[in-house]
């Protein structure tokens, strides 16, 4: 892996979007167009377990408030709609 810090995710999860573009397009030659495949499998990974990670505190989260199912958040639209 490289010394350069991880991206948060948002950040990951833009080059992962930019990465994909430029694959699809095809134009690019054999070995750089791996390389961004290494790359964009790199930025898979980190958000996934950015993700696990946010999945697991919000477990801890809920736990700890004596609740063990996740509940749906509620807008200010669902709400108008239930009065």
């Amino acid at each position: 892996m490289s010394d350069t810090p991880a991206p948060d995710f948002e950040q990951a999860l833009a080059e992962l979007e930019a990465l994909v573009a430029r694959l699809e397009r095809g134009d690019l030659p054999l070995d750089e167009a791996l390389k961004t495949f290494e790359r964009g499998v790199e930025l898979t990974r980190h958000c996934q377990g950015s993700l696990k990670s946010a999945q697991q505190r919000v477990e801890i989260l809920l736990k700890r408030n004596g609740q063990s199912e996740p509940e749906p958040f509620s807008t200010a639209e669902s709400q108008e709609g239930t009065r």
